[in-house]
């Protein structure tokens, strides 16, 4: 079976530990989308290990792991972070596959998003200033864009780099009075990165369509969440690719008629890193309980995360544009302790009933919540493993998003090791 994980709000849903646990079953983990702006972690008993850009599977030692070609890499932290997993004896040689076309994050894409941001004042994005935007902004100009393949050629490389670089200088001091970047330097980086990186650099899409055809089971990892897709999200406050299933067949080279499942991960909540609408946001009490108590803060930035209730209604658009199957439910031991807890379950604008998520930005921005309350429970849900031994009104609140959202929930995540979910 080919199985594809996306998240279903703004990131941060859970799903690097839903992918490592589904990695058991599968031969193949790819991830096709983002770059270092996006955080997964996976705990393993005392081990906790924060990804960025090598796939959650990695930590399996059984499983190949793919970086495909919809990926933007930073390869300063893809060779920090294959060297951490080496650290503790997880070793990535003849396992790992670099997509030979994925684009790479210099060092003048990130000072010209920190530039970008900085100029933008209180208007900001709100992005992690890893250099994301700006280098699929070279991907799709193509002029400047620079790709693994790259680097088999530095000859070449260094014209082109020194080239860029000339353009790049020339608009960040018009633009932003900013001091010039040294060519010469990431030529250098450049350099170490064709050492490090060409060994596991190929085709990945020709690999993953033989792999397929050999009977190898293979599982998509999205990165982010579908509320911040390039084309489906909240724009302008969405990340820059597509990070929604959507985004699956060109980031992979896989069409979608070979996946079997999608799963679309979402958390008992909803939380959001940075600026953008957030609808049913509880900037309160509630939001500051949920916040301290799920160690809500972001993997990439450490920033604090916005924090409200479950919205249906989001949950039930990017289940729709992503062809989703079944919900993975995470966190939902963060909300022991609450005695009410409140499901957006439709949205109004003045007297009119909205029944389908907005994504325009002033459709959003006058929204009013329609929500469902039912009770919490103050049990301990971090060991249970069997649906039928959690609090009645753990199970009644799960049935309440089921019926909202109209998909059967199916795995249940109620604390952050491997054994701390439920399969129903």
């Amino acid at each position: 079976m080919n199985i594809c994980i996306t998240g279903l709000q703004w990131g941060d849903e859970g799903k690097g530990k839903v992918v490592d646990t589904l990695a058991e079953k599968s031969d193949i983990v790819v991830r096709y989308s983002g770059g270092a702006n996006a955080g997964h972690t996976v705990v393993v008993g005392n081990d906790r290990f924060a990804l960025h850009l090598l796939p959650s599977g990695s930590v399996r030692q059984n499983v190949k792991c793919v970086i495909a070609n919809g990926v933007v890499i930073d390869p300063e932290t893809l060779i920090e972070e294959i060297g951490s997993l080496a650290e503790k004896n997880i070793h990535l040689d003849g396992r790992l596959l670099i997509s030979e076309n994925a684009h790479i994050v210099l060092d003048y894409h990130k000072a010209e998003d920190r530039l970008r941001e900085q100029a933008l004042g209180g208007e900001k994005i709100g992005t992690t200033i890893r250099g994301i935007g700006p280098c699929y902004a070279d991907k799709v100009g193509r002029s400047f864009a620079i790709r693994v393949a790259d680097l088999r050629d530095l000859a070449r490389l260094k014209d082109k780099l020194y080239a860029v670089v000339e353009y790049k200088n020339k608009l960040f001091s018009a633009v932003y009075s900013a001091q010039p970047i040294d060519a010469g330097q990431i030529y250098e980086k450049c350099r170490i990165y064709a050492d490090r990186l060409l060994p596991f650099a190929t085709d990945t899409t020709e690999f993953l369509h033989k792999s397929i055809s050999g009977g190898k089971s293979v599982l998509f990892e999205g990165a982010q969440g579908a509320l911040l897709d390039l084309d489906h999200g909240t724009f302008p406050f969405v990340t820059s690719s597509n990070a929604s299933s959507l985004g699956m067949p060109a980031g992979s080279g896989v069409p979608c008629r070979m996946v079997d499942k999608f799963i679309g991960v979402a958390k008992a909540y909803t939380t959001r890193v940075g600026s953008g609408p957030f609808p049913t946001e509880q900037d309160n009490e509630i939001g500051n309980y949920i916040r301290d108590k799920g160690n809500e803060y972001g993997t990439t930035t450490g920033r604090p995360r916005r924090c409200g209730w479950f919205d249906a209604v989001a949950v039930s658009y990017t289940i729709t544009i992503g062809s989703i199957d079944t919900i993975a439910l995470m966190h939902l031991d963060t909300l022991t302790g609450i005695e009410k807890l409140s499901v957006c379950t439709g949205y109004q604008i003045g007297a009119r009933e909205v029944s389908f998520f907005p994504s325009n930005l002033d459709k959003l921005s006058r929204v009013q919540c329609v929500y469902e309350t039912v009770d919490g429970w103050n049990e301990d849900v971090s060991n249970v493993t069997d649906f039928n031994d959690l609090p009645s009104n753990a199970k009644n609140y799960i049935t309440l998003i089921e019926q909202a959202t109209t998909r059967p929930i199916t795995i249940i995540g109620v604390g952050p090791k491997r054994n701390q979910m439920i399969f129903r």
